[in-house]
Order: structure tokens, then sequence, then C-alpha cells
């Protein structure tokens, strides 16, 4: 009889300490989205945007689906996040143009279904943007990252001109007051230059051609970097190299012709931050990189960052997100998910790729 009283006890000491088992299981919420095609100011009616892509990115990384025929799409077990969502579509015989819409900062919770809809409109190509950047390096082991590259591309339907733009990374702050690529005297220029590099000739000229839907290489290196490291990216034949005229050591391929430096007080040749970094690209209407850069120049802006819960810092007139960056010495890429297509969000206009692609998609 004590034992069986010493059991009864134990065994409701055990139930009352014991937690309830929660009522809803992460990944259970549901989501359901319809993609319009507006077509009027009011936004209230459109035509439902069929087999679009719609691209979820949250802490989890970023999944693709596609809506059906009425342009709706309902995914299940998603797990709880924030999420920013795109869906997008091509227009068929239109390459340079696009019907995209975005939502933003879109709370998914366990349990409660998401219902919503995402109003896109036409989206053209209005010149030159920056379509690849690799800069993490390819697999190896001594630390090897000289075979970064840019890619650009001229997604228009004419042919644009190559003369005095300008690149620049962007990574300097104002001591430690200000962020890189915001303006810091709040004077509509982008500051913290820390490289600049510039194509031949000014701003207005038109001796470099830049062909409608050509993709151009712009090599730190133009040299088949596979010599060094097996794993690497052979840029012999890239369209253009970053060379620093100042330095000493500096390879110079003399079958590619040169991006030049403009400041002066560097030594180094064009390189990228491995996992984080901005990249700006602007016409050279404005050469004073010193003040900054005034942002009606601006051609195209692209901040890439490791981690979902990185602090952005490029001033969101350029681009309201960032792009992911793959692991540093991982031999993968980054590259918008459709040549050329931006819509000012990098956070759901770039991908990551398992391998470079220069010159193409």
């Amino acid at each position: 009889m004590k034992k069986l009283l010493l059991i009864l006890v134990f065994g409701i000491a055990f139930w009352s300490c014991t937690e309830n088992p929660p009522s809803q299981v992460d990944g259970e919420t549901e989501l359901t989205i319809y993609a319009i095609w507006d077509t009027t100011s009011s936004k209230t009616e459109g035509i439902p945007l069929a087999n679009a892509k719609v691209i979820l990115s949250s802490e989890y990384g970023v999944k693709i689906y596609y809506t059906n025929s009425e342009g709706m799409l309902h995914i299940t077990h998603l797990p709880s996040s924030t999420y920013q969502i795109s869906a997008r579509a091509n227009i068929p015989n239109q390459p340079n143009k696009m019907i995209v819409g975005n939502l933003k900062n879109i709370e998914i919770v366990s349990g409660n279904p998401v219902v919503d809809t995402i109003f896109t409109e036409l989206v053209s190509s209005t010149g030159i943007a920056i379509n690849e950047i690799y800069a993490g390096g390819p697999v190896n082991n001594i630390f090897f990252f000289y075979d970064q590259y840019l890619e650009i591309i001229n997604n228009t339907d004419s042919v644009k001109y190559l003369d005095g733009i300008q690149i620049y990374r962007v990574s300097a702050t104002n001591d430690g007051t200000a962020d890189p690529g915001t303006d810091w005297g709040e004077d509509g220029d982008i500051d913290g230059v820390t490289y600049a590099f510039k194509f031949p000739g000014n701003y207005g000229e038109k001796n470099y051609p830049f062909y409608p839907g050509e993709f151009l290489v712009l090599a730190q290196t133009a040299y088949n970097h596979q010599n060094s490291v097996p794993t690497a990216v052979d840029l012999s034949h890239a369209d253009w190299e970053f060379y620093n005229q100042l330095s000493a050591s500096d390879f110079d391929n003399p079958n590619v012709p040169n991006l030049s430096n403009i400041r002066l007080d560097r030594t180094t040749d064009f390189f990228l931050s491995l996992t984080s970094d901005i990249v700006i690209m602007v016409n050279g209407k404005d050469s004073l990189w010193e003040d900054g850069m005034d942002i009606e120049t601006i051609l195209d802006g692209v901040e890439y960052q490791s981690s979902s819960n990185s602090r952005k810092t490029l001033d969101e007139r350029i681009d309201k997100g960032f792009a992911f960056s793959p692991p540093k010495y991982s031999g993968k890429s980054m590259q918008r998910r459709e040549a050329g297509v931006d819509t000012d969000d990098a956070t759901l206009d770039w991908e990551i790729i398992d391998t470079p692609t220069p010159g193409g998609m």
C-alpha cells in the first residue's frame, strides 16, 4: 500500500511539473498570394499574373514558386519568419521589359494563415547594370581570391557608351560616425569611396560603344588564374581589366583594355571584400569622387552581405535591399535572377549561383 501511495505521489508531481505541449507547431502556416498585373490607376482591378515566378526570401534562405493559371499561389508548412516576396513575369518578345511586384516584411506566424495580393507593374531596363559579382574566390586553402570580377550588361534596346563611366568600391566610414554608402552630409551624394577606377574618355563622348544585350567582364586581373589555382576562373579573355597605373607590381594584360585608377593615393588593385561590400557604378558626369557621388549620376549600386541579419548601409535611394553573398573560398558567385533586371531591391533581384558565369547567364 505504501509503494502504491509513493507511486501516485511521484506521478502527480511529475505530471504537475511537465509543460503542456504547444498547441501550434512551427512550420504549419499557410500563405496564399494573388499576383495581379495592375492595369488601372486605382489598383482595384487587373489581370491575373499566370505562371509568374514568386520569390520568398527569409532568414531560412530563398525559395522559388510559381503561380497557377489564375495568378494564385498557395503554400503550406512555412516556418515562422519575416518574408520578402516578389512576383515577376517576362513579356513575350520584349526581353528588356518585365512585370514585377514586391511585398516587404510580411510576418508569417505559425497557425495564422496569411492571404495577400501583389500588384505588379511594368519595369523597363533604363541603362547599364551590374549583373554579376564574383568576389569570394575559388575553392582553395591558400587564401587565393585574385580571380575576382564584375560583369555588367546593357539591358536596353539601344547602344550605350562606356566613355568616362566609373566603378567604385564603397566601404569607408566617416570616423565611425557614418556608414559606407550613405549621404554623410545630407547633400545628395553617396560617400565612403575606397577604390575608384574609370573607363577611358569622358562623360558624353562616344568612343567605346556598349551594344544592346551585351555582357562585359571587368576582371580584377585579366589572367588565366587556373595557372595558380586549378579551381579559379580563367579571365585572360576578359573584356576589360582593372589596372592601377601607380603600382609597380600590378599585372597588365596588353590584350585587354584598362579601367585606370583615379584615386591617386591608392597603389593597389581593385579588390572587393570577400563576403560583404558595396559596388557603385556612375556615369562620370560628376568626376570628383572626393566629395561623394551625386545620386543622380549613379547608374547602379549593389550591396552584398553574408547574413540576412546583417545591417544594410547603402542608401535606399540606390537600393532597398542587399544581395546575399556565398561563403568565401566556395567558388560560388552572385548574379541577378534575370539578366539586367533591377527593381532596386537586391534581396529579391540577386541570387547565389554555384559556378561563376563570366560573359553570360
